[in-house]
């Protein structure tokens, strides 16, 4: 049964169950695409879905798990944008989609970057797969890899950029995962995404020349809230899309597979988002408080503490931000050794008494153990005089 909110029937149809993570309903959207999933980036939420662990040919939005793995590369100091990348011959000859690296050209990674995000070139991110593993294969081992710690259960990669492969497989549902990875782990990828038209400059033995990008997704210039994120097509995925925007800091990802055709990917992806937007209201805690937390046992007799992350949750309607509670729940008996960042207790989020969310109290400090000595120089300052 289709599995999306009509914006009438969403306040009537709402759980009181607060805790709830999709709403369901009749679609009355008139969806032509057979499989998608609407998901809000900040709490991981599912606001609707339709077919969303279909496992479907992904074509180019595979793309998304390549970036994800050159931004890893670019936080961990592997790599740096300004680092130069000579295109091989395997790469050079990748066809489909490309801006027509040459064999031994010399881009740098951040060329190779906007290569891939605006105009989903094949040759652009074989070329960046080598230059991080040594060969796509290794690559592709590790994308697998990568996709299973998000979760992404109806996932299997068989190359970086989407090629048609009969084991070449992905859901919607992982690829909404993967773009939340993507978006709020390395949000300068917007930097590039968002890229209406540029130009590179190939440096070949033919000489110099200058090539232009489009940017595949033509939300960018369609839809005012569009940040992202890719396309995709071929003759088995059809027409794929993840498509990301942000509206007065509400950030959703809608995700379409195998749309019979682009316009219809844009436009469903389009009627996705207004309908989130229309149902979204996000509540979010500011406060990051200093706690000072007992402790037995240790060196010093309170721990000093904050909270791990901050806490964010999404309601499908309006919603009184007066009724929101928060209570602190500590571990019984605390007592040392206690490591800096291990997790001392909750801080649990209620709504009119139905429990939300918590996120977790962590030390920000080291506790050793107390010893001998260090309870006699405890006992010695109590009765210093």
């Amino acid at each position: 049964m289709k599995k999306c909110v009509s914006v009438i029937l969403a306040a009537i149809l709402f759980t009181l169950s607060f805790g709830v993570t999709r709403v369901y309903a009749e679609d009355t959207l008139n969806l032509d695409t057979p499989s998608y999933v609407l998901m809000e980036a900040k709490t991981g939420k599912v606001i609707c879905e339709k077919n969303s662990s279909e496992e479907l040919h992904p074509a180019s939005v595979t793309k998304i798990m390549t970036l994800i793995l050159i931004f890893d590369a670019l936080h961990n100091g592997q790599i740096k944008l300004t680092d130069e990348v000579t295109v091989s011959a395997y790469a050079a000859g990748m066809g489909g989609s490309q801006v027509f690296l040459e064999e031994n050209e010399v881009q740098t990674v951040e060329t190779l970057i906007k290569c891939i995000s605006v105009a989903s070139a094949n040759d652009a991110s074989v070329a960046m797969a080598e230059h991080i593993c040594g060969t796509e294969s290794a690559f592709v081992e590790k994308m697998n890899e990568r996709a299973a710690g998000l979760g992404m259960k109806n996932t299997h990669f068989v190359n970086c950029c989407g090629l048609d492969d009969g084991m070449h497989k992905m859901s919607a549902m992982d690829v909404a995962l993967m773009s939340r990875e993507l978006i709020t782990k390395y949000p300068e990828i917007h930097n590039y995404s968002t890229i209406w038209m540029d130009t590179i400059t190939h440096n070949t033995a033919r000489g110099s020349s200058e090539f232009g990008l489009s940017n595949t997704n033509k939300l960018i210039k369609q839809y005012q809230w569009a940040t992202g994120l890719k396309t995709g097509s071929t003759s088995l995925a059809k027409c794929c899309l993840s498509a990301t925007a942000n509206k007065d800091g509400t950030e959703l990802i809608a995700v379409v597979m195998a749309a019979p055709n682009s316009k219809t990917r844009f436009a469903d992806a389009i009627s996705l988002l207004n309908y989130g937007f229309s149902v979204c209201h996000i509540y979010e805690d500011e406060e990051t408080p200093k706690l000072d937390v007992k402790v037995s046992g240790g060196i010093k007799d309170k721990i000093e503490c904050e909270y791990r992350d901050k806490f964010s949750y999404m309601f499908t309607e309006n919603y009184d931000p007066a009724s929101i509670t928060k209570t602190l729940e500590y571990r019984k008996n605390l007592s040392a050794p206690v490591k800096k960042g291990e997790c001392v207790g909750q801080c649990v989020y209620r709504y009119k008494d139905t429990v939300i969310g918590s996120v977790d109290i962590i030390s920000r400090e080291n506790i050793k153990k107390a010893n001998f000595g260090d309870f006699f120089k405890k006992l010695l300052g109590e009765y210093r005089i």
